[in-house]
Order: structure tokens, then C-alpha cells, then sequence
């Protein structure tokens, strides 16, 4: 069980889970990165020039120290961006940093009102960017940088938000309504006489009807036939 889930409250569940991208721990160890290279490059020098005595104990020393600071600091960038963990649950959006010193922050989602998504075009090619999240007077409550696959977490946290709205049943978004079925014809009574007009909107109804899977061919077929006798 990680930390995140440690600070769960009693029948609160993981929706969604997320960390910053991995661009952003690169981004961190760029003066780490160039730590190691100036290392490399001392270490090369000596290998081609050798100097001796001194000169040679301190240039080893120099290039060493860097090489292990640069290489250190690389890895506390990595696993610190492994520790994050950036959850959004069926209660809150719970936002964890630290290695060994945890920080955690929490969102409810009742007072979540939107968020606000920054994307340049680096950004939506690599599926990352910055999510502000709003509160109802339009104050920033909290802020992701450089948030892993953002467009997925913001939806997901807006879809827990209505869930939660709606008292923990499901609600789809309006995209995920399947189109209302036209209104069947309004049945006529056996014998009775009917206009051209009227058999031919009855029919267009039923055609559509047929068209949309509501009714089979067959039976399309067997109330053209009747429609058209009581004309």
C-alpha cells in the first residue's frame, strides 16, 4: 500500500492516478547533467595529459567529487518524481510530494468549480501541461505543473465531481447519450380511412423507425401494406 492510500478516509476509493511527466525530472537535472559532463571532461583530460603527483591527486579528486554529486542529485530528482502521487479519489483530488519528507495537499471536489488547462504545442504532442484547479469564485486552489496525460486527470476529476453531485450515480456526459428514438406512429383504429398525406408521414415514421433497429424490415413491411389498403 503506498502512501496515498494511507490517507484514505473510511469507503473512499482511487479513481485515477497520475505524476508529473517525465520531461519535468529531466528538466530538474539539467545542473546535475552538467556537473557529470564537466566531470567526464576532467576525467578525460587527465587520462590524455596524466599529470603527476599534486596536481594528479587533486585533478582526480575534482572530477570524482563531481561525478558523484551530479550522479547523486540525478537519482534524489528521479526517485523523488517516482515518490509523487497524484490521486484523484471519489471524495477529493489528493496531491502527495516528497521523498523521504511527505508533503500532501487535498482538494474536495464539492468545491471544485473547473480547471484551467495551459498547453503549448510541445506540450499536447507529448500529452502533458500545466491544470490550475478553480473554485467557485474563480480562485486557484491548487496547481499541477507539467501533469502527466492533463487532459485525462481533468476529465476524470470532473467526472468525480459529478458522480458525486449526483449522490454516487453515474451520469454520463451529454456525447454519451445515444440519440432519442423519433415517436412511434400513433396507432390508427382497424378500417379507418386515412388521406395520402397521412399515409405518407406514417410511413416516412416507420421508415426511420426501421432504419434506426426499433422495428425489423418484415414488419415495416407488413404496416406499409396495411396503411396502404386504407387509403
Amino acid at each position: 500500500m503506498g502512501y496515498g492510500e494511507s490517507l484514505l478516509a473510511r469507503d473512499e476509493q482511487v479513481l485515477y492516478r497520475a505524476r508529473q511527466h517525465w520531461l519535468a525530472p529531466v528538466s530538474d537535472s539539467l545542473r546535475p547533467i552538467v556537473l557529470v559532463l564537466a566531470g567526464l571532461l576532467l576525467f578525460i583530460g587527465q587520462v590524455n595529459i596524466g599529470p603527476s603527483g599534486t596536481i594528479s591527486t587533486v585533478w582526480t579528486a575534482v572530477w570524482a567529487i563531481l561525478l558523484l554529486v551530479g550522479l547523486g542529485w540525478i537519482a534524489i530528482t528521479g526517485l523523488t518524481w517516482r515518490s509523487q502521487e497524484y490521486l484523484i479519489t471519489n471524495r477529493r483530488v489528493l496531491k502527495i510530494e516528497g521523498l523521504l519528507d511527505k508533503k500532501s495537499a487535498d482538494s474536495s471536489l464539492e468545491k471544485i468549480n473547473d480547471a484551467l488547462l495551459s498547453q503549448g504545442l510541445l506540450a499536447r504532442l507529448l500529452k502533458y501541461g500545466d491544470l490550475e484547479i478553480l473554485t467557485a469564485n474563480e480562485e486557484a486552489i491548487d496547481r499541477y505543473v507539467m501533469l502527466a496525460r492533463a487532459v485525462d486527470f481533468k476529465k476524470a476529476m470532473l467526472n468525480a465531481k459529478n458522480v458525486l453531485e449526483d449522490g454516487g450515480r453515474f451520469r454520463p456526459a451529454p456525447a454519451a447519450y445515444a440519440p432519442a428514438a423519433p415517436a412511434a406512429a400513433a396507432p390508427v383504429a382497424a378500417g379507418h380511412q386515412m388521406t395520402s398525406d397521412e399515409v405518407t408521414t406514417t410511413l416516412a415514421k416507420l421508415a426511420e423507425l426501421r432504419d434506426k433497429g426499433a422495428i425489423t424490415p418484415a414488419e415495416y413491411e407488413s404496416k406499409k401494406a396495411d396503411l396502404l389498403g386504407r387509403i
